[in-house]
């Protein structure tokens, strides 16, 4: 009640100062208080110091080297790589794949002088000696020099010289010294699918293949650390390794007996 007198006689107050010309006082005006300012939640403070420091370093010297050594390796092994990839189709399906062999046959003489002077017969896989070879070699358009000769007939000396993508012989009439040759050229497919095998290559060839199958090694296995390093960030980066390991085991136990 007192309040409300107070408010009345307030009011009363203020009228009769209107009409009578007078100033009015005026009231001050209290802004709404505004609410304190909520901090906010202390986030979890990031590894810093000599540690977090080392870690980092550390990450950054293996992303390093494991980038340089699947880049290096990558670049020794394309062009093998694509060469196997390629002919690894052409073997998978050789047989539809149709080749027409191509056979050159030619003949020569042995001179008399040089007859005599053939090894005689014997469990033996010795080359030609020299001279004969380069005879042979004047005579006909093949090469014998350096290949391993059967001695075991006792009428003639056959020498084989297979290569990749042909075969090839040289015999030696003992009696009449005549020189017999064939070559059987089975195409440019047949050349790189016996690269692919390694067949008839020789030892060059053959150490190739053990490099290239070690950059390959070096190249999936960076890689393969390379996945882990960044597979936070992919999360599909492990279904898909398991998808390489599952597809060809599943095929193997299933549809190969």
């Amino acid at each position: 009640m007192e309040v409300a007198d107070a408010t009345d006689r307030h009011a009363n107050d203020t009228r009769d100062a209107v009409s009578s010309g007078a100033s009015i006082p005026a009231t001050p005006v209290r802004a709404p208080a505004r609410p304190a300012p909520t901090k906010p939640a202390p986030s979890k403070p990031a590894k810093s110091g000599p540690a977090g420091k080392k870690n980092k370093k550390r990450r950054a010297f293996w992303l390093k080297q494991l980038h340089t050594w699947h880049w290096v390796s990558a670049a020794v092994s394309l062009v093998g790589m694509l060469l196997f990839a390629a002919t690894g189709i052409t073997l998978n399906h050789a047989a539809s794949i149709g080749a027409e062999p191509l056979v050159t046959q030619s003949q020569g003489k042995l001179p008399e002088a040089l007859l005599a002077k053939l090894p005689t017969p014997g469990d033996s896989t010795a080359p030609l000696p020299a001279e004969i070879a380069r005879a042979v070699a004047a005579a006909i358009p093949l090469d014998p020099s350096g290949r391993p000769a059967d001695w075991t007939a006792e009428d003639e000396v056959y020498v084989a010289m297979p290569g990749p993508g042909r075969d090839a012989w040289v015999s030696i009439d003992r009696t009449s010294g005549e020189i017999q040759a064939e070559v059987t050229d089975r195409g440019w497919i047949s050349y790189l699918n016996d690269l692919h095998k390694g067949r008839n290559t020789g030892g060059a060839w053959s150490w190739f293949i053990d490099l290239f199958a070690v950059a390959c090694l070096i190249f999936t296995i960076t890689g393969l650390f390379l996945l882990q390093l960044h597979a936070k960030h992919r999360p599909m980066t492990w279904p898909m390794v398991g998808l390489s390991l599952l597809i060809p085991l599943l095929l193997a136990l299933l549809f190969i007996h």
